[in-house]
């Protein structure tokens, strides 16, 4: 395919198109869902409902927030060698997160009448989105592609995750210890169950903030995930399904204001708050397999950044330069490069998002 192809070419769609068949879509499939588990979708324990109130806020909040962010002049800094194309992006407000975020978690601990496992779900979440926004506020601070160290990062990424993990060691009355499987199997971990919780929390996080890097491509495919994380905990843990639901909703509050071309982006104030959120719900409903296939995008795209970087080490020279095995990591960039334009690259993540949500679901079942 010619690079040169306009940004539209070969796919007949606007952005706003795109999200608007997205919140149709994930609307619809709340309501059916509901339905389906004999769950009035009108009532407060269902899936409809948060959904749509969390979207509606969000989007309301983002027609304030993001002039106030642009008054404040915090504008995204673009990597210079990135694609040629996100250079016109330099200057488009970022820590999007600042709003979407506290709407969900402040609607769902309300909600679910202040649940403890929401409230601590919710902690966890807001500390990453903490983690992000310092990372965000440096960068803009400095004007550079430089936030906090990588080494300050992980470490209140661990931290974070290990209060998290002790929390919930010593407050479930079944502490989980295994990773539970379809047909009934089960991994015994014992001890080890806890710095593995933690690596997922660490790992689910990173993931989804190298998954952000074009727009509406994290929030759609958080959006599709925790909708459908939602509806595999409702029978063991509603409150949670609450939870799910307003953080799905916020997303798509978001892409209002986030889709191509985007007026702001979430930085990493909402991109490590989202994996933070996807795991730990995982982790208190012990949903780490079915995590595992809805979070296909995440994983495939942090793989591509591990196995570019590996390549390039392997094949290094004496003139100190390798080769690269992508055009650009993670792969969502390698296709930008490679002629996909970003709307064709978020439709398809968007299909393959939902595949995989179908299909956590469905395995889920058995």
């Amino acid at each position: 395919m010619d690079a040169k192809l306009s940004p539209n070419q070969g796919l007949n769609i606007t952005g706003i198109g795109l999200v608007s068949l997205l919140g149709v879509g994930l609307g619809v499939a709340a309501l059916i869902l509901d339905v389906m588990a004999g769950r009035l979708p009108w009532l407060a324990k269902s899936l409809t409902m948060p959904l749509l109130l969390c979207a509606l806020i969000s989007a309301a909040v983002g027609y304030w927030v993001v002039p106030w962010l642009s008054a404040l002049k915090a504008g995204q800094v673009i990597r210079e060698d990135g694609p040629q194309a996100h250079l016109k992006k330099a200057g488009t407000p970022t820590m999007g997160g600042i709003f979407f975020i506290p709407v969900a978690a402040i609607v769902a601990c309300v909600w679910s009448g202040f649940d403890h496992q929401v409230l601590a779900v919710s902690a966890l979440t807001l500390s990453y989105g903490f983690i992000g926004w310092l990372d965000d506020w440096q960068i803009l601070r400095r004007k550079s592609n430089k936030g906090i160290s990588p080494k300050t990062k992980l470490a209140l990424q661990v931290g974070f995750a290990a209060l998290f993990c002790l929390w919930l060691m010593y407050s479930q009355t079944n502490s989980i210890t295994s990773i539970a499987f379809p047909l009934g199997f089960s991994l015994p971990l014992g001890l080890l169950f806890w710095p593995f919780a933690g690596f997922v929390l660490v790992a689910e996080s990173n993931a989804t903030n190298l998954t952000d890097g074009i727009d509406g491509l994290a929030g759609g495919t958080v959006a599709i995930a925790m909708l459908a994380l939602g509806a595999l905990t409702a029978p063991t843990s509603p409150e949670l399904m609450i939870f799910c639901a307003s953080i799905s909703g916020s997303c798509l509050g978001f892409l209002a204001h986030n889709r191509n071309p985007a007026r702001v982006f979430m930085g990493d104030t909402g991109s490590l708050a989202l994996g933070g959120a996807l795991a730990a719900v995982a982790l208190l409903t012990n949903s780490l397999a079915a995590l595992f296939i809805l979070s296909g995008i995440f994983f495939v795209e942090t793989l591509s950044v591990m196995a570019q970087v590996g390549y390039y080490k392997a094949t290094k020279g004496p003139d100190g330069k390798g080769k690269r095995l992508f055009k650009m990591a993670p792969l969502h960039h390698h296709l930008e490069l490679s002629g996909w334009s970003e709307l064709q690259v978020v439709a398809v993540f968007y299909i393959i998002g939902a595949v995989l949500g179908v299909c956590g679901f469905a395995i889920s079942k058995f």
